[in-house]
């Protein structure tokens, strides 16, 4: 197979014009850049990752039961780093040369960020509205105390919602539907809530996994695939 190459949106101003910046408080932010790869490009490696990576759907324990995760998953890493672990399942780290667009993408998020240094990856599945992810933080000790992550979406626009750590969401209290603040700048509220487009980039930074919980959630509407790729730096 010929090697997919990607660039970013070709136009850089237009990515510094629609960057969205959310200063959370007390040290945390989130970037949020909707056109990071061009459209037809996006596609082309959305295609690319729904047939080429080796999907599986694992095992986990949570709170000493065993279930079945609610997307699929694949791990890439650099050699020689620390295994990664997560609700009792470690998932195999392919290599870089395994699949070589996923290095060209890598390429592409660290012009994007200069100064970043990621090293491993984590790529998940979505196939339909009943997939998701629940509230957590990926505050992980491999991950230090501060860690950047660059989140890389294709194909299905899906809800990425952060709540601050001890804070109950209206939707918990009741079954309406919380009153999300959407892209406020320097505003220090509970919640957030992003569309994640295809072909966007969210970055978590600070300490944004310390002081926030995130989620991806359930929705009947979201009927196809999405597919999301997490950039993470492994001391």
């Amino acid at each position: 197979m010929s090697l997919l190459k990607l660039k970013a949106n070709p136009n850089p101003s237009d990515n510094a014009r629609k960057t969205q910046r959310i200063d959370l408080g007390y040290g945390s932010e989130v970037v949020y850049v909707p056109r990071f790869v061009a459209y037809n490009d996006a596609w082309k490696f959305f295609n690319y990752l729904d047939n080429h990576i080796p999907w599986t759907r694992p095992t986990l324990r949570v709170f000493g039961r065993s279930c079945l995760q609610h997307r699929d998953t694949c791990y890439v890493a650099s050699a020689g780093l620390p295994d990664l672990i997560y609700s009792g399942y470690q998932p195999h780290a392919y290599s870089w040369d395994d699949f070589p667009p996923l290095k060209d993408i890598l390429d592409t998020v660290h012009k994007m960020l200069p100064g970043s240094r990621f090293n491993s990856l984590l790529l998940n599945r979505y196939k339909g509205g009943d997939d998701y992810v629940g509230w957590h933080a990926d505050d992980e000790k491999l991950y230090g105390s501060t860690p950047e992550i660059a989140s890389v979406s294709f194909g299905c626009e899906r809800e990425f919602l952060l709540k601050k750590k001890g804070h109950k969401s209206s939707q918990e209290r009741s079954d309406e539907k919380p009153p999300l603040k959407r892209f406020k700048k320097s505003s220090h509220v509970d919640q957030h809530c992003f569309t994640l487009k295809h072909g966007s980039m969210l970055v978590m930074r600070g300490y944004t996994q310390r002081d926030w919980l995130h989620s991806v959630p359930k929705r009947a509407k979201a009927e196809t695939t999405r597919i999301n790729l997490t950039f993470r730096r492994v001391l």
